[in-house]
């Protein structure tokens, strides 16, 4: 069982591990961070990272995840909105000699050679489904027409304003443990597989969906919840400096500012959402289909 600690831990500044990334935000050795806060080996060092979008990655940081961190798999968390986005972004980049000067990498092919990739729609059909149920008819009309016209950012700017919005950060995180245990549960086995480590999971910010992933990992470690939120929270101050442009794409689907932060209650409010709804971490698991046998399979190669 995890801990709750009494205190909030809000991470001031990120905790260098290896020198910074050129391109890469938000990128971290998790089993490190965790030893390193509680002062004690509880997670397996070098196996299990987590990062922002490593699509502008230099050729530099290209090698680097592959040679230096060892890099086997990186797991895409990210949506096909968010796919198609980055997709037309780069072709943009492409035409632009200044960023072909200053980073290489963009002529090169957008998956590392030798790289697995896993990509996963950590919020699926059912997260959609369910943001969409939420909608006042006349709203939902409005959005399928939209996407119909192929309009589609500005048709999820309407779920972003009138759903995602109220529900906030925390709420958000509810939904997606509710309407996506196929998809997380795919995640968590991805990582049972050894195979396939170490591993780099990732969505847009690396912040909430990646960090719903990783807080899952670790409550099945039974790592200390101050010691999970310490994690979750340094991504704030990682993001820093790409801030102003998450923005804009922040607001573009209609959410305001504090959806770029971290919210210190986060992660002991999704801890005893699962402990009141599902029983606790282990319960759910059993629920979304990740077996007993599986769970044996990731402490076995993630447990310190």
């Amino acid at each position: 069982m995890a801990i709750a600690g009494s205190e909030q831990i809000v991470p001031a500044s990120s905790n260098a591990q290896f020198p910074a990334f050129e391109n890469i935000l938000n990128l971290r050795d998790v089993g490190k961070t965790i030893n390193d806060f509680l002062g004690e080996k509880r997670v397996v060092e070098g196996r299990l990272f987590r990062s922002a979008r490593p699509d502008d990655a230099t050729l530099s940081d290209r090698k680097r995840l592959k040679n230096e961190l060892g890099i086997k798999a990186v797991m895409d968390l990210r949506t096909v909105t968010e796919h198609v986005n980055q997709a037309k972004k780069r072709e943009g980049d492409l035409k632009i000699p200044a960023l072909l000067q200053s980073n290489e990498a963009l002529a090169e092919p957008v998956k590392i050679p030798g790289m697995k990739y896993l990509e996963i729609n950590i919020n699926g059909k059912g997260f959609e489904r369910s943001l969409l149920w939420q909608l006042k008819a006349t709203s939902f009309a409005k959005l399928a027409t939209l996407m119909l016209l192929g309009y589609r950012m500005e048709a999820i700017s309407i779920l972003g304003r009138e759903v995602m919005q109220p529900r906030g950060l925390v709420g958000l995180g509810y939904d997606s443990l509710d309407h996506c245990g196929a998809e997380i549960a795919d995640a968590l086995r991805a990582f049972s597989c050894s195979n396939n480590l170490p591993m780099v999971a990732h969505c847009t910010q690396g912040k909430d969906r990646t960090g719903l992933v990783i807080t899952l990992i670790l409550l099945l470690l039974e790592i200390p919840l101050k010691a999970i939120t310490y994690d979750y929270c340094l991504s704030e101050a990682e993001l820093l400096p790409e801030r102003e442009s998450r923005l804009v794409e922040i607001r573009q689907i209609g959410l305001t500012d504090d959806f770029a932060g971290c919210p210190p209650d986060w992660v002991e409010k999704m801890h005893a959402y699962l402990e009141g709804k599902y029983g606790g971490i282990q319960a759910y698991c059993t629920k979304i289909g990740f077996s007993e046998e599986d769970r044996t399979s990731l402490r076995d190669l993630l447990k310190g």
